[in-house]
């Protein structure tokens, strides 16, 4: 049995990093004529494709693929800016009478494109001017202050961000953690979370880290010029730039890598245990991107 369409506008993929989300939104795009649109933070620079695993040319080829590779690593970023983008991808696929695949590891883009922009206070004209009088350090050092977590989660450079979060905190009267986790709306179709045990997925991560070390991040690293503060928080950017300055041998830099993509992916599964709206995707070492998809149809269909 097929679904029916009204069950087919936009439907959602998560998991930590590492976990397949890519080839299996390939596999459900092909079943259902369906696009992909991504919610990663970085598969959205042109010059870093390798190093943020951003999915094959041969994958883009098969499917319609939206959102990767869009702009210049100079270009600053932020989810906001990304869900007005894409939103805009996901009405023209509707349009064209096409279900929309929403998928990728970034927490916050992925709430707004499944839930919609957070309820979170609207700008302050009067906090913005008083903030005008004072030095980013000594912004960030207010909101760490009032926000430890919050503070933690922002770059101290980006006064952009810096202002931004400080302006919610100060008006909300609550830490951006409950903002980015507080959504009055439903969302806004069906969503799974991929699922797999710790051990194996490590062993997926580490895999990963060595074909990015052999397939390219190295050289894509090397090329590159200034990059946005959003750019510049590119899992991997550093340590790479770390290893190309001697600082650190090529075997270091793929284990510490592949750590640091494993405590990304942590942080990832915590979040994801508070949605539980997305429903489980189980896989193993046995399963098949194809049979994942599968599976994903037959929960529509009953």
């Amino acid at each position: 049995m097929q679904p029916s369409p009204a069950t087919l506008s936009t439907l959602f993929l998560a998991g930590p990093t590492g976990s397949g989300k890519s080839a299996v939104a390939v596999e459900l795009a092909d079943m259902l004529g369906a696009e992909i649109v991504s919610s990663d933070a970085y598969q959205v620079y042109r010059e870093i494709p390798v190093l943020t695993a951003a999915p094959s040319p041969e994958e883009q080829a098969r499917i319609p693929h939206h959102m990767i590779s869009v702009i210049p690593v100079q270009m600053p970023w932020d989810a906001t800016e990304h869900y007005h983008r894409a939103m805009r991808c996901v009405e023209d696929i509707h349009a064209r009478g096409k279900t929309a695949i929403v998928t990728g590891g970034s927490g916050l883009y992925f709430k707004f494109l499944s839930h919609g922009l957070s309820e979170a206070p609207p700008g302050d004209a009067s906090l913005r001017a008083a903030f005008a009088d004072c030095s980013t350090e000594e912004l960030y050092a207010r909101l760490s202050a009032l926000d430890p977590e919050g503070a933690a989660a922002t770059s101290p450079a980006n006064r952009r961000y810096v202002e931004r979060n400080l302006e919610i905190v100060l008006a909300g009267g609550k830490p951006l953690s409950f903002w980015k986790r507080n959504w009055l709306k439903p969302p806004r179709g069906h969503g799974w979370a991929i699922t797999r045990d710790v051990p194996e997925l490590d062993g997926r991560i580490a895999a990963r880290a060595a074909r990015m070390m052999q397939e390219g991040a190295v050289e894509e690293v090397e090329r590159l010029g200034p990059c946005s503060a959003t750019a510049e928080r590119t899992l991997g950017l550093a340590l790479i730039r770390s290893m190309l300055r001697g600082e650190i041998t090529q075997e270091a830099c793929q284990a510490q890598l592949a750590l640091a993509t494993r405590q990304y992916a942590k942080r990832q599964r915590t979040w994801l245990k508070r949605e539980q709206w997305l429903r489980e995707l189980p896989a193993d070492g046995q399963s098949s991107a194809r049979e994942l998809a599968e599976r994903m149809i037959r929960d529509l269909t009953h």
